[in-house]
């Protein structure tokens, strides 16, 4: 029973920043590469970033400089911490685990997706 439970967003301006958290249970965490998604409304879920079992870290491109991710594998959990955030982060935020690292083809592991964490950036 994999479990991925999301916190951490809220209502900010922009400029401003928040850090997020997954904690998740039900496998062996420090296995997997770890992963944030969001989705704003009409539109797909895009990927984020994520982290290899080595701490490697990977950005798309509309977050490099401004987001960080990382994680506690004595705790499970994965972190984002988002700085300088924009309106167009605005988004409900989810955590998984991908595969496909280093292939065009990376994708979310897990099917049962989290609650997710709500992300809003206005003025």
């Amino acid at each position: 029973q994999v479990q991925l439970v999301e916190s951490g967003g809220g209502l900010v301006q922009p400029g401003e920043s928040l850090r997020l958290s997954c904690v998740t249970s039900g496998f062996i965490f420090m296995r997997y590469v770890m992963s944030w998604h969001r989705q704003a409304p009409g539109k797909e879920r895009e990927l984020v970033a994520y982290i290899r079992e080595d701490g490697h870290t990977t950005y798309a491109d509309s977050v490099k400089g401004r987001f960080t991710i990382s994680r506690d594998n004595a705790k499970n959990t994965v972190y984002l911490q988002m700085d300088n955030l924009k309106s167009e982060d605005t988004a409900g935020y989810y955590c998984n685990a991908v595969v496909g690292v280093g292939t065009p083809w990376v994708r979310p592991w897990f099917s049962d997706w989290g609650q997710g964490t709500q992300v809003t950036v206005s003025s």
